[in-house]
């Protein structure tokens, strides 16, 4: 896909996620690489529903910034997916979605696989999904964090802050953050209703069937 197909991809995507209530006000950021390996970035304090193509920064590979604004200020963590899993990353999400926030707060999750099995969808689309603790926001140390575990892991939940999910295309990427949002959601609507979990063999068989990365 080239560079204006990539940017007017990032602003529907973008609104289209704002008008359905998965992120509000300037929360959330999206980048994608293009053909030539630099990132295309949404720019800090923009919203997902006002994006236009030429708001989108394009952050080249040598570190220069090319754009009337600036980008996210969060761009360190789409960076430690793209350093940390190579060509197998073509695009990052981010956003502050309610579900997934609210799960992120609640007592006693498993930090290293956060969501319970509930349905195959979110194995197939996010594999294993690690629960980050809470940095102050901008916190470069998070990006380190996530270099440490992005090769293993293509999604990670920080705690009350929101989820990160990388993937090979802008349309996956987008399909698998909302996956997560609503197993995050099904998971609340379930806490304390002692629900009928996928067994060890239902997992096994999906990871199986579909090649699912599952250290």
């Amino acid at each position: 896909m080239n560079e204006s197909n990539l940017r007017e991809l990032i602003c529907d995507l973008g609104k289209s996620m704002f008008d359905r209530g998965l992120t509000h006000g300037s929360t959330g950021n999206i980048s994608a690489r293009n053909e030539d390996g630099d990132l295309l970035v949404t720019p800090t304090g923009s919203s997902f529903g006002r994006l236009i193509p030429e708001d989108i920064v394009k952050v080249k590979k040598s570190g220069e910034i090319i754009g009337k604004k600036k980008p996210t200020k969060e761009l360190f963590l789409h960076r430690a997916f793209y350093e940390s899993n190579g060509s197998e990353t073509g695009a990052v999400f981010h956003l502050h979605s309610t579900h997934s926030v609210a799960y992120s707060m609640l007592p006693g999750l498993d930090e290293d696989n956060v969501f319970p099995a509930l349905t195959p969808y979110a194995i197939m689309l996010l594999g294993k999904v690690k629960l980050l603790p809470f940095y102050v926001p901008g916190d470069p140390a998070l990006g380190e964090e996530i270099k440490g575990i992005a090769g293993k892991r293509s999604a990670v939940l920080l705690a009350n802050h929101g989820p990160v999910v990388a993937g090979k295309s802008l349309e996956s990427t987008a399909n698998a953050i909302e996956e997560l949002e609503n197993t995050a959601k099904l998971a609340l609507i379930l806490t304390g209703q002692n629900p009928r979990l996928l067994n060890n063999k239902n997992v096994n068989d999906v990871i199986n069937k579909f090649k699912i990365k599952w250290d």
